[in-house]
């Protein structure tokens, strides 16, 4: 079961795991033995250690959906996962602001765990986000991801 959504505005994250929280529970009757979470905020400074003011996110629209889901179905069937949430901002996102929001069920930690961990490095290198960082009234493109 995969639920995913492209956010153009911001979004709390623990009521969209509360959300996603009901929707299992409708859905299979359940909660999930285990469940594995990452929220990712966007960070005060940028590559250029710059302090931020806003960081915008570009994409294709139905490419960009599309990828998610088929990452996230590969890494939910490599590691036994029943569920997997992916809420991720576009557009300009604030610093402190939520930009991504992982959930992953599974009925053991550790497969839940591994399929965050891959489904999260799978997002930052291969779902066709362009991100671009704003500070000073001036927007920098960002060549590569920040490591681990």
């Amino acid at each position: 079961m995969l639920a995913i959504q492209l956010e153009a505005e911001s979004f709390e994250p623990l009521q969209a795991l509360a959300e996603w929280h009901q929707w299992l529970a409708a859905e299979l009757g359940l909660r999930p033995a285990a469940e594995s979470h990452f929220l990712g905020r966007v960070r005060p400074s940028g590559a250029h250690d710059a302090l931020l003011t806003a960081l915008e996110l570009e994409h294709y629209p139905g490419m960009t959906e599309t990828c998610i889901a088929s990452l996230a179905a590969a890494a939910a069937g490599r590691h036994g996962a029943t569920a997997v949430l992916v809420r991720h901002r576009i557009g300009l996102v604030l610093p402190g602001d939520a930009i991504v929001l992982v959930a992953v069920a599974a009925d053991r930690r550790g497969p839940a765990q591994r399929c965050c961990q891959e489904l999260l490095e799978a997002l930052k290198h291969e779902a066709p986000f362009w991100k671009r960082e704003w500070s000073q009234g001036v927007g920098r493109w960002i060549t590569g991801n920040t490591p681990l």
